[in-house]
């Protein structure tokens, strides 16, 4: 299933992506897309709807992220080979990982606000892995039993603030509108393997990053496996799997205000920003 949250920032409605394209309104069958339609149970529900008899959406409505419940945010830095290469930076022995705040979380087309003090704004398309159900010291070989399903996420990067400001990752990663997330919530069972997907960026039209999940150093499975370790992973967490080479550090070229950003990942839809000013 593609699971969706379509509407106005704050009142979306849950809706799901028919087998025909149209987008069809879930809001007569449940309150919305969070941790009870992310599970195993609650998803077997959505399923055994029909589609076709669901109401048309008409329109092109805004849509938001398309899931609730997101407790935290976690991400995984340097994960693809010919990334950390550009980067400069060793391949790591294990995951780099960092957090993002919530509050950086929107839709998939709402506009990136560049920061006040901004000077060194980026891009990053990346994979990213929704949790279904409460996950602790599981076996990579189990790891993907716990996911829910993957999404294409926009891991927004402010350089300046991430490498040059001392400390860590953390305050270049969660500023408002760092983390777009969608269109769709894309079931696990319809993503045959997660290491085998397409992604790419383009920046005002110019492809900047076209690579694939094979190039991952560390698996989808090994990444909530590891997790697991040292955190407890809720249903709705996302992890955002890090970003293949092409990101504006490695060209020596930052985003702008006006410029637009297309991203997409394989099977899991497309976004699409403005950059405009913070206020």
């Amino acid at each position: 299933m593609k699971l969706v949250r379509f509407g106005p920032k704050g009142r979306e409605k849950p809706g799901l992506v028919a087998p025909d394209g149209t987008l069809r309104d879930l809001s007569a069958h449940v309150p919305g897309i969070g941790w009870d339609q992310l599970s195993t149970a609650g998803q077997k529900r959505l399923r055994a709807l029909n589609p076709a008899a669901l109401p048309k959406v008409r329109g092109t409505p805004r849509l938001g992220v398309p899931f609730t419940g997101i407790s935290k945010i976690v991400g995984i830095g340097l994960n693809y080979r010919a990334h950390a290469l550009e980067a400069k930076m060793p391949i790591p022995a294990e995951p780099v990982v960092f957090m993002k705040a919530t509050t950086c979380i929107s839709g998939p087309n709402d506009p990136v606000l560049m920061p006040i003090g901004s000077s060194k704004l980026d891009w990053e398309v990346e994979l990213g892995i929704v949790i279904g159900r409460e996950t602790r010291q599981v076996s990579e070989a189990k790891a993907l039993d716990h996911v829910a399903g993957y999404c294409v996420f926009h891991d927004v990067s402010e350089r300046a603030f991430q490498l040059e400001r001392g400390g860590q990752w953390d305050k270049g990663k969660g500023c408002d509108s760092f983390g777009p997330i969608g269109p769709w919530l894309v079931t696990r069972d319809e993503v045959a393997d997660p290491q085998a997907l397409r992604l790419w960026l383009d920046v005002n039209g110019e492809r900047m990053q076209d690579s694939s999940t094979a190039d991952m150093i560390f698996s989808c499975a090994e990444i909530v496996s590891y997790l697991s370790r040292f955190m407890t992973l809720l249903p709705g967490d996302v992890i955002c799997t890090g970003t293949p080479q092409g990101v504006g550090m490695g060209r020596g070229r930052f985003l702008k205000i006006g410029d637009r950003v297309r991203l997409g990942v394989e099977g899991l839809g497309e976004q699409a920003q403005t950059v405009v000013a913070a206020k």
